[in-house]
Protein backbone atom coordinates (compact mmCIF):
# COMPACT_ATOMS: atom_id res chain seq x y z
CA UNK A 1 0.00 0.00 0.00
CA UNK A 2 2.85 2.66 -0.10
CA UNK A 3 5.53 3.33 -2.28
CA UNK A 4 8.12 2.87 0.21
CA UNK A 5 7.16 -0.82 1.01
CA UNK A 6 6.02 -1.17 4.70
CA UNK A 7 5.70 -4.22 6.82
CA UNK A 8 3.62 -3.93 10.02
CA UNK A 9 3.55 -6.13 13.19
CA UNK A 10 0.76 -6.52 15.97
CA UNK A 11 2.85 -7.13 19.27
CA UNK A 12 0.64 -9.87 21.44
CA UNK A 13 3.68 -11.67 22.89
CA UNK A 14 3.53 -10.40 26.21
CA UNK A 15 3.14 -11.97 29.86
CA UNK A 16 -0.36 -9.88 30.18
CA UNK A 17 0.40 -9.70 34.45
CA UNK A 18 -1.65 -6.33 34.64
CA UNK A 19 -4.75 -8.59 33.08
CA UNK A 20 -4.32 -11.54 35.25
CA UNK A 21 -2.02 -13.15 33.07
CA UNK A 22 -4.49 -13.44 30.06
CA UNK A 23 -3.11 -13.11 26.58
CA UNK A 24 -4.24 -9.83 26.07
CA UNK A 25 -4.55 -10.07 22.09
CA UNK A 26 -6.79 -12.71 22.45
CA UNK A 27 -9.18 -10.33 24.60
CA UNK A 28 -12.78 -9.57 24.04
CA UNK A 29 -13.18 -6.40 22.71
CA UNK A 30 -17.06 -5.81 20.88
CA UNK A 31 -17.34 -9.23 20.51
CA UNK A 32 -14.21 -9.71 18.86
CA UNK A 33 -10.15 -10.33 20.44
CA UNK A 34 -8.34 -7.25 20.72
CA UNK A 35 -5.75 -8.35 17.99
CA UNK A 36 -8.96 -8.14 15.27
CA UNK A 37 -9.41 -4.72 15.96
CA UNK A 38 -5.70 -3.98 14.91
CA UNK A 39 -5.57 -6.05 12.14
CA UNK A 40 -8.82 -4.65 10.53
CA UNK A 41 -7.00 -0.87 11.01
CA UNK A 42 -3.69 -1.50 10.34
CA UNK A 43 -3.82 -3.94 7.07
CA UNK A 44 -5.38 -1.20 5.16
CA UNK A 45 -1.77 0.66 5.90
CA UNK A 46 1.09 -1.98 5.13
CA UNK A 47 2.08 -4.29 2.48
CA UNK A 48 2.40 -6.88 4.44
CA UNK A 49 1.28 -7.68 8.24
CA UNK A 50 2.58 -9.99 10.96
CA UNK A 51 1.77 -10.64 14.68
CA UNK A 52 4.21 -11.15 17.43
CA UNK A 53 2.91 -14.07 19.85
CA UNK A 54 4.51 -16.42 22.29
CA UNK A 55 1.09 -17.92 23.48
CA UNK A 56 -1.34 -19.42 22.10
CA UNK A 57 -0.08 -19.87 18.70
CA UNK A 58 -2.93 -21.82 17.42
CA UNK A 59 -5.61 -19.14 18.10
CA UNK A 60 -3.24 -16.43 16.42
CA UNK A 61 -2.27 -18.43 13.12
CA UNK A 62 -5.98 -19.12 12.88
CA UNK A 63 -6.78 -15.29 12.06
CA UNK A 64 -4.94 -15.78 8.68
CA UNK A 65 -1.83 -13.98 9.26
CA UNK A 66 2.19 -15.51 10.07
CA UNK A 67 3.11 -15.40 13.96
CA UNK A 68 6.16 -14.58 14.37
CA UNK A 69 7.45 -15.82 17.92
CA UNK A 70 10.62 -14.14 20.14
CA UNK A 71 14.14 -15.66 19.43
CA UNK A 72 14.98 -14.91 23.02
CA UNK A 73 13.62 -16.96 26.06
CA UNK A 74 11.71 -15.74 28.71
CA UNK A 75 9.48 -12.58 27.35
CA UNK A 76 12.32 -10.21 27.54
CA UNK A 77 9.89 -7.75 26.41
CA UNK A 78 8.69 -5.59 23.27
CA UNK A 79 12.58 -5.60 21.52
CA UNK A 80 12.51 -9.13 21.48
CA UNK A 81 9.52 -8.86 19.62
CA UNK A 82 10.14 -6.58 17.56
CA UNK A 83 13.53 -8.29 16.81
CA UNK A 84 12.24 -11.21 15.33
CA UNK A 85 9.74 -9.44 13.35
CA UNK A 86 12.65 -7.10 11.91
CA UNK A 87 14.44 -10.45 11.29
CA UNK A 88 11.50 -11.95 9.33
CA UNK A 89 10.33 -9.06 6.92
CA UNK A 90 12.29 -8.42 4.12
CA UNK A 91 10.56 -4.56 3.21
CA UNK A 92 12.65 -1.76 4.40
CA UNK A 93 10.04 0.23 6.94
CA UNK A 94 8.66 -1.87 9.93
CA UNK A 95 5.72 -0.56 11.64
CA UNK A 96 4.56 -1.55 15.34
CA UNK A 97 1.38 -1.49 17.39
CA UNK A 98 0.56 -3.04 20.22
CA UNK A 99 -2.45 -5.31 20.61
CA UNK A 100 -4.02 -3.90 23.28
CA UNK A 101 -5.09 -0.46 21.45
CA UNK A 102 -7.81 -1.09 19.54
CA UNK A 103 -8.43 2.50 17.63
CA UNK A 104 -5.41 3.05 16.09
CA UNK A 105 -5.79 5.90 13.52
CA UNK A 106 -6.35 5.01 9.96
CA UNK A 107 -3.76 6.91 8.80
CA UNK A 108 -0.89 5.60 11.34
CA UNK A 109 1.59 4.88 8.45
CA UNK A 110 1.31 7.21 6.59
CA UNK A 111 2.12 9.84 9.16
CA UNK A 112 4.90 7.52 10.70
CA UNK A 113 6.76 7.54 7.13
CA UNK A 114 6.00 11.37 6.73
CA UNK A 115 8.02 12.24 9.93
CA UNK A 116 10.57 9.93 9.19
CA UNK A 117 11.54 10.97 5.59
CA UNK A 118 10.82 14.86 6.65
CA UNK A 119 12.55 14.12 9.55
CA UNK A 120 15.30 11.88 7.70
CA UNK A 121 15.31 9.67 10.52
CA UNK A 122 15.22 5.98 10.22
CA UNK A 123 12.71 5.73 13.18
CA UNK A 124 9.79 7.89 14.11
CA UNK A 125 7.44 7.26 16.61
CA UNK A 126 4.14 8.86 17.89
CA UNK A 127 3.10 11.42 20.10
CA UNK A 128 -0.27 11.89 21.42
CA UNK A 129 -0.38 15.27 22.70
CA UNK A 130 0.83 14.52 26.17
CA UNK A 131 3.76 11.66 25.99
CA UNK A 132 5.07 9.78 23.45
CA UNK A 133 4.01 6.70 22.71
CA UNK A 134 6.80 4.72 21.66
CA UNK A 135 5.18 1.20 20.92
CA UNK A 136 3.41 2.76 18.42
CA UNK A 137 6.83 2.86 16.01
CA UNK A 138 7.95 2.44 12.18
CA UNK A 139 12.05 1.26 12.45
CA UNK A 140 14.04 1.14 9.37
CA UNK A 141 14.48 -2.63 8.89
CA UNK A 142 18.38 -1.98 8.93
CA UNK A 143 18.34 -1.57 12.59
CA UNK A 144 17.99 -5.35 13.23
CA UNK A 145 21.47 -5.90 13.74
CA UNK A 146 22.02 -2.47 15.87
CA UNK A 147 19.25 -3.91 17.88
CA UNK A 148 20.45 -7.41 18.30
CA UNK A 149 23.62 -5.95 19.35
CA UNK A 150 22.17 -3.98 22.01
CA UNK A 151 19.75 -7.21 23.45
CA UNK A 152 23.06 -9.18 23.59
CA UNK A 153 24.55 -6.92 25.65
CA UNK A 154 21.57 -6.78 28.18
CA UNK A 155 19.69 -4.05 26.96
CA UNK A 156 16.07 -4.12 27.54
CA UNK A 157 14.26 -0.70 27.54
CA UNK A 158 12.54 0.31 24.09
CA UNK A 159 13.45 3.70 25.19
CA UNK A 160 16.63 4.02 25.37
CA UNK A 161 17.30 1.77 22.75
CA UNK A 162 15.02 4.52 20.62
CA UNK A 163 17.06 7.61 22.13
CA UNK A 164 20.53 6.07 20.23
CA UNK A 165 18.73 6.44 16.82
CA UNK A 166 16.84 9.96 17.47
CA UNK A 167 13.49 9.01 16.18
CA UNK A 168 11.41 11.13 14.49
CA UNK A 169 8.61 12.84 16.12
CA UNK A 170 4.91 12.30 14.29
CA UNK A 171 2.36 14.72 16.13
CA UNK A 172 -1.10 12.70 16.94
CA UNK A 173 -2.14 15.17 19.09
CA UNK A 174 -5.74 15.89 17.17
CA UNK A 175 -6.87 11.92 18.21
CA UNK A 176 -5.17 10.95 21.29
CA UNK A 177 -8.24 8.84 22.49
CA UNK A 178 -6.63 6.98 19.32
CA UNK A 179 -3.75 5.51 21.55
CA UNK A 180 -6.00 4.84 24.80
CA UNK A 181 -4.17 1.74 25.69
CA UNK A 182 -5.92 -1.16 27.69
CA UNK A 183 -3.91 -2.78 29.89
CA UNK A 184 -6.11 -3.48 32.76
CA UNK A 185 -9.80 -5.14 33.20
CA UNK A 186 -10.74 -1.29 33.92
CA UNK A 187 -9.53 0.28 31.06
CA UNK A 188 -11.51 -2.28 28.68
CA UNK A 189 -14.50 -2.14 30.47
CA UNK A 190 -14.37 1.62 30.51
CA UNK A 191 -13.69 1.82 26.64
CA UNK A 192 -16.47 -1.40 26.19
CA UNK A 193 -18.98 1.12 28.13
CA UNK A 194 -17.85 4.48 25.89
CA UNK A 195 -18.61 2.38 22.58
CA UNK A 196 -21.91 0.97 23.71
Amino acid sequence: MTDQGVAGAILAGGRGRRMGGEDKGLIPFRGRPLVAHLIERLAPQVDELLISANRNLDAYQALGLPVVSDDLEGFQGPLAGILAVLRRVQRPWLVVVPCDTPLVPSDLVTRLLEAARRQDRPAAVVHDGRRLQPLHLLLATDLADDLSTWLDDGGRRLESWLERHQPAVADFSDQPEAFANLNTPEALAGLEREWS
